[in-house]
């Protein structure tokens, strides 16, 4: 269940959905995924449990909506002067930012818990805004470069697959690195 849509986003709405969050991140911190309640979030939050389930349906949801609100990146995409470095630094700082701990907590919240913005998950929505920058910095110094589908199925998608999936204990930096470097190499303009 994903929270409701057309919920206003000011006044009281945001206030319960700010408190919510914030105690939600601070249990989660304290206390642990495992341990967590939708009643032990509400009392931290000052609201009833009803209000919770009114909102975001269930635990699994609620968890689902503070991953992806936290999983908004913290850097912007970087710009070093050329495509190819930019893919390959944010290809490592990927991998490392989802491979940690946190991050793959928030990827599995926000996949068990089925949130979406408008048909994406939230994870996609902002490796794919990164990505974009990418690509427009090296449109505007004249680089061809491959679009963010592209980009996204060639390295993005096997990391977290991986991750996902737990089986490989490859998923690091120079995987990352090997990703980006034959995802420029394979890609031809046009394509």
């Amino acid at each position: 269940m994903t929270p409701k849509t057309g919920i206003r986003t000011g006044g009281r709405s945001a206030r319960v959905q700010s408190a919510v969050h914030d105690a939600a991140n601070a249990l989660l911190q304290s206390e642990g995924r495992a341990a967590l309640t939708v009643p032990m979030i509400a009392a931290r939050a000052g609201v009833t449990p009803s209000t919770i389930y009114r909102r975001w349906g269930d635990l699994a949801a609620l968890l689902s909506d503070v991953a992806a609100a936290r999983l908004s990146p913290e850097n912007e995409a970087p710009d070093t002067g050329n495509f190819r470095d930019d893919l390959l630094t944010w290809a490592e700082l990927f991998v490392e930012e989802m491979g940690s701990e946190p991050g793959l907590a928030l990827v599995r919240d926000v996949v068990c818990g089925g949130h979406t913005v408008e048909g994406m998950a939230p994870c996609m929505v902002f490796t794919a805004g990164q990505i974009t920058r990418m690509v427009e910095h090296a449109a505007a110094r004249g680089e061809p470069t491959p679009s963010v589908e592209y980009i996204v199925d060639r390295v993005a998608a096997p990391v977290v697959y991986r991750l996902l999936m737990g089986a490989y204990t490859d998923v690091d930096v120079a995987y990352a690195r090997r990703l980006a470097t034959a995802c420029l190499a394979d890609w031809r303009p046009g394509a």
